[in-house]
C-alpha cells in the first residue's frame, strides 16, 4: 500500500501502488495546468465504508509515496477513464481499472486509501 500525504500536516491517504501511480499521472496533468479540482473515493470499512474528499490545488502539498520500489505499468485505458472523471464538473474519482486482469482499484482509505477503491486516514 503506498501513501498520498496532503496538505502541510500530511494528511494521509492509503492507495494501491497500482492505482497511485496512474492517480499521480493525471492529478500532475491537471496540477500543471494549474488547475483545482476535488478527488472522491469510497472510504474502506474500517473507517465507517462512507465517501471522502479532497480539494487538490497548486498551493496545497502532495507527496506520493510508494510501497513498492518498481514503477507499476501504467494502463492508458485506465488514465483516460481517470482524466475524464477529473474533467468532469464532480472531479476526480477513484474508479475502477477497465479491463483489469487483478483485483480492482477503484477505492481507498483514509488514513491512507486502500487499493481496491475504499480509503483509510490517518
Amino acid at each position: 500500500m503506498g501513501k498520498l500525504l496532503y496538505g502541510p500536516f500530511g494528511a494521509e491517504f492509503q492507495f494501491d501502488d497500482r492505482l497511485l501511480a496512474h492517480l499521480q499521472v493525471v492529478i500532475g496533468a491537471k496540477l500543471r495546468r494549474h488547475e483545482s479540482f476535488f478527488f472522491t473515493w469510497r472510504d474502506d470499512a474500517s473507517v465507517g465504508d462512507g465517501r471522502s474528499a479532497i480539494w487538490i490545488s497548486p498551493s496545497i502539498p502532495l507527496y506520493f509515496k510508494y510501497h513498492g520500489s518498481k514503477t507499476p505499468e501504467i494502463n492508458r485505458e485506465w488514465l483516460e477513464v481517470l482524466s475524464a472523471s477529473a474533467n468532469s464538473s464532480t472531479g476526480l474519482q477513484v474508479l475502477e481499472e477497465p479491463h483489469a486482469s487483478h483485483t480492482p482499484h477503484h477505492m481507498a482509505q483514509h488514513h491512507g486509501a486502500i487499493g481496491n477503491g475504499h480509503a483509510r486516514s490517518r
